[in-house]
């Protein structure tokens, strides 16, 4: 009996490890904005995520649509504000950070999905 319990946490260590290293990601910024982003910014990128249904959020998420607005961040800072959240560009510490969570070209590839999003170009 002793036999099987070790064989059983062991087999169920094994499976743990590997999922962990075997996790889904997503295969286009497309999925990845809508696994991590939606929430507040919405589908649409509009702001009107359900997080910020009837003003739940003290701070408006950005509107990734609105092309003068997004016009005005260069590439680095999205992909700061992605990395590292909203505080460190001086905007809702409530968004999180995602450095740990998605790759540098995850990262990279949501911000030409955000470029895509607003229809701008970067500020140089």
């Amino acid at each position: 009996m002793a036999r099987h319990r070790y064989l059983l946490n062991g087999l169920t260590l094994v499976v743990a490890a590997t999922a962990s290293l075997t996790s889904p990601r997503a295969e286009t910024a497309q999925e990845t904005y809508r696994l991590y982003c939606v929430q507040c910014h919405g589908t649409q990128g509009n702001g009107g995520g359900i997080n910020n249904t009837h003003g739940g959020l003290a701070v408006s998420p950005r509107d990734h649509t609105n092309a003068d607005e997004m016009a005005k961040l260069s590439n680095e800072e999205l992909r700061l504000a992605i990395a590292e959240g909203g505080d460190a560009v001086q905007k809702s510490e409530l968004m999180p950070g995602w450095k740990y969570t998605l790759t540098e070209q995850e990262i990279s590839e949501l911000v030409v999905h955000l470029r895509e999003l607003c229809r701008c170009e970067e500020n140089k």
